[in-house]
Order: structure tokens, then sequence, then C-alpha cells
């Protein structure tokens, strides 16, 4: 015969819970289940990586992004007249020249110039030499504006009486018997055109100061005044 099995023996036995069992299971039910805890120094190495992530990720981005600004961004005006001119350096062979920096100049109006002092001017009397043409005033002062004639001059100046002659040949050649003749080129002066005028002792435009250093010119030089009225005759000049 076989084994008769009672309902009782096949199914298990329900567990009988408490009121406050039950009410402490329904309240975890209904608050779903438990998050985690993390404790405080998981919490630090977690935000510590995530900072430590974020700023290797800044330390590759900054530098990509400069360079692909600089590989983007157009070359200045001056950036292309520097290439050209070190291709034109490179070209001509002057490896060693330089660009030159532009310069500018600053205009500095000039002073007006001082005006001119006027030159003293000389009476008309001395201006004239003994070829009559008018001369450049002269500063060889003071003219003569005595009296007189040739022959008061000549005694005065003690040149022989039998010279006279001769001396009035020369001498109206010279100056035209005018005592403020001047050689306006070289400067003579007086009755003789004495050269230069501050030879003459006293004042070259005095007729008598004059034909005394005149006499002993013409007997120092030629030996007598006859032998100067011969070389000037022959030379027009003494």
């Amino acid at each position: 015969m076989g084994t008769v099995t009672s309902a009782n023996e096949t199914q298990p036995r329900a567990t009988a819970l408490t009121r406050r069992d039950a009410r402490a299971l329904a309240a975890r039910q209904k608050a779903g289940p438990a998050p985690a805890r993390l404790s405080r120094r998981r919490a630090a190495l977690s935000v510590f990586s995530g900072v430590a992530a974020l700023g290797f990720v800044a330390a590759y981005l900054v530098p990509a992004g400069a360079a692909l600004a600089e590989a983007v961004a157009p070359p200045s005006s001056f950036e292309h007249a520097a290439a050209d001119a070190q291709a034109y350096v490179s070209a001509e062979d002057l490896a060693h020249a330089g660009l030159e920096r532009g310069a500018y100049e600053v205009y500095v109006a000039p002073k007006p110039p001082p005006e001119p002092e006027p030159e003293p001017t000389s009476p008309t009397n001395g201006t004239v030499a003994a070829t009559g043409a008018e001369a450049a005033p002269v500063l060889q002062t003071p003219f003569y504006t005595g009296g007189g004639s040739a022959s008061d001059w000549m005694a005065a100046a003690g040149i022989p009486e039998s010279d006279w002659g001769y001396v009035d040949y020369i001498v109206t050649r010279e100056s035209g018997w005018n005592p403020n003749a001047t050689n306006p080129s070289s400067g003579a002066c007086g009755l003789v055109q004495a050269l230069p005028c501050s030879k003459v002792p006293g004042n070259g435009y005095d007729p008598v100061d004059n034909l005394t250093w005149g006499n002993g010119y013409a007997v120092g030089r030629y030996g007598s005044w006859a032998a100067a009225y011969a070389f000037w005759t022959a030379n027009h000049w003494w």
C-alpha cells in the first residue's frame, strides 16, 4: 500500500508576525531601498579626483586652443612687409643687412638774420682815382681839405725846383694833382699814389706828407727824379 501524506505535512507553515514587525516592514517597503552611505574619506578622494581631472583637461585644451588661434589668425601687414624684406635680403645675398626703422625730421625755423650795419662813407673827393673812375668808399681819413698849389706843396716837401718838371709829369698821370685820389683796386693814395697808403708818415692824403714820401721813394729807388721819369715813360708806372 502506498503512503498517504496529508495536506498539512506538504505545505510549509506560515510564521506569525507581530503588529510591530508588520508596521516596520511596511515602512521599509514604502521608503524604498536605503541609499549607500559614503564615508568622509571617500567623499574627499572623489572631489580631489574630479579637480585633478579638470586641471588635466584644461592644461591640454589651452595650448591647443592658442595654437589653433595662431594658425587661424591672418598675418598682419607688418608681418607681410617683414617677410618680403627678408626674402629680398636673401635674394640679394645681404644676410647681414637689417631693416631700418623709419625716421622723421623736425624743421626748425631759422632766426631772422641781423640787419647789416651801415658802412661808413667817405667824402666823394676821396673816391676818384687818377684814371677818373669812380672808386669804392675808403676808410683812410682824414682827407685833405686845405688849400695850396703844386709849387707850394713841392717846395714844402723839400723837392728841388729843378726836379719840379719830372714831379709834375708823374703826379699829373698818377693822381691829376688830387691829394685825395685813391686807387679802387690797390688802395694806393695821394698825389704820388703811395702803396700802401700806410707807408706815408703822417697822413697819406696830405699833399706835403705824400710828396715828401714820394721824394724819398724816387731818389732811393731810381736815384733821381729824372731816372724815375724815364722809367715811368717806358713802363707807365713807377
